[in-house]
């Protein structure tokens, strides 16, 4: 079975980027991510309605990473420490050394290659630290943006759930999305995770 340790915090760098810790002093920043109609379009989840909300969801990922259950970074310029997005991998299935990932990002940065160099780190630190097999992203099918950015990082289409999610009173389809460790990486100067 996996054994996973997030403890002390995974800071990592790129680049341009620092993924950090996420702390209540970010609170502003989750909660304009958890209540922007754009950033939220396709997370199919109620957004936040008040900081409180933000606060709540703070506390609730920095509990289940001290129990080594989650883990999320705050997406960061290297120059500026504000948080402009979160990277995670939550649902983390020890057992099948297999978790699933998940990230949003500030519309101020969308296009700028930001996500593609997180996600490449992140992968990569799935594969080598966590020693994970396959990553998983469930994805709303409208969403191009992301469907974009996985495929692009040779992600595979498992999967296409029709109406198997009921969100905001409609049954919503599911796309999932897999990578294994095995495959093949082009955001990576090797061709094969080690």
């Amino acid at each position: 079975m996996l054994s996973i340790n997030f403890n002390p915090f995974p800071l990592l760098t790129t680049d341009k980027l620092l993924l950090r810790h996420i702390d209540k002093s970010d609170v502003n920043e989750i909660f304009f991510l958890r209540s922007d109609e754009k950033v939220m379009k396709y997370i199919d989840r109620p957004p936040a309605k008040t900081t409180d909300d933000a606060y709540k969801f703070i506390q609730i990922i920095n509990d289940l990473e001290k129990n080594n259950e989650e883990v999320t970074w705050a997406i960061t310029l290297k120059d500026d420490l504000k948080l402009i997005g979160t990277i995670c991998y939550w649902n983390i299935k020890k057992e099948h050394y297999r978790a699933e990932i998940g990230f949003a990002l500030h519309p101020d940065y969308w296009g700028k290659g930001i996500m593609q160099e997180a996600l490449t780190e992140v992968l990569n630190y799935g594969f080598k630290v966590m020693n994970l097999h396959s990553i998983e992203a469930n994805v709303n099918p409208d969403n191009a943006a992301s469907i974009k950015l996985l495929e692009k990082n040779n992600f595979i289409r498992e999967a296409y759930f029709k109406e198997n999610y009921f969100f905001n009173g409609k049954f919503l389809d599911t796309v999932i999305y897999s990578l294994l460790q095995t495959d093949s990486y082009k955001g990576s100067k090797k061709k094969k995770w080690e």
